[in-house]
């Protein structure tokens, strides 16, 4: 395959034991070894933590790492088989180098790309992606402001999101629709499995969430509901989910 966004590293497969204090996961691997690899997910998982799911595992050759192993990939069943991403450092890190490819067209124009600009109230929040364009007519400078959540809940084919929920979430919400209309405001749901065809906010969650969100995309606030293909080869952008309200 040619267009995969970004490639894993060589991957140990293995079932997992337990997932526990969150950042913790005790995984059995093929070889009948038991190790405990870190998990880099701050979040409850719901719906992809079940023992004795297939994981994948990275390897650090970083001899101060007391956890040498990662966890990266678990496969549900909700549908079809499915890797789900677990690793939330990577939905940034991918968006980054889409950005840079102008992957999405929904965007428009913009020639630069900069990570965790500082805004909000006193400037005391930092968006994940502030793009710019300087317009050609007037020599305006114009900014998007880029919001990046994780998304790996799902019921049937409707991906979720929040799985839990998350006053930092709010807050994120309302921080956006703050800059309307003097910037574009976009939230971008990175869904991180490929067994989903549709978003939707969890509102049985964080009803409070939902009830932002809806109010601030009629306000302006743009939604992009990004479907990947996960596999333990690597990650490929789908394109857009269509959103149920």
């Amino acid at each position: 395959m040619t267009d995969y966004i970004y490639r894993y590293p060589s991957l140990y497969s293995g079932i997992l034991v337990r997932r526990y204090k969150r950042f913790f996961a005790d995984v059995e691997l093929t070889s009948g070894e038991v190790v405990t690899a870190h998990c880099p997910n701050t979040g409850p998982m719901t719906g992809v933590s079940t023992p004795g799911s297939a994981v994948q595992l990275s390897l650090s050759d970083n001899p101060t790492r007391k956890l040498p192993y990662t966890l990266e990939l678990i496969q549900v069943h909700d549908n079809d088989p499915t890797w789900v991403g677990i690793n939330t450092a990577l939905p940034n890190r991918i968006i980054k180098i889409a950005l840079e490819k102008h992957l999405f067209p929904e965007l428009g124009d913009y020639s630069q790309v900069r990570g965790e600009v500082p805004y909000g109230q006193d400037k005391k929040s930092r968006v994940d992606f502030l793009l710019s364009h300087e317009s050609p007519l007037t020599g305006n400078i114009h900014h998007i402001y880029l919001e990046v959540k994780n998304t790996t809940l799902a019921e049937g084919k409707l991906a979720l999101f929040p799985d839990t929920e998350t006053t930092r979430g709010q807050k994120h919400i309302r921080e956006l629709t703050a800059l309307i209309p003097g910037s574009r405001a976009v939230m971008l749901y990175f869904i991180n499995r490929g067994d989903c065809t549709e978003f939707a906010p969890g509102d049985a969650f964080d009803p409070i969430y939902g009830q932002l969100l809806r109010s601030a995309i009629a306000l302006g606030l743009e939604v992009l509901p990004c479907r990947f293909d996960v596999t333990p080869e690597g990650i490929r952008y789908l394109g857009l989910a269509p959103c149920k309200f």
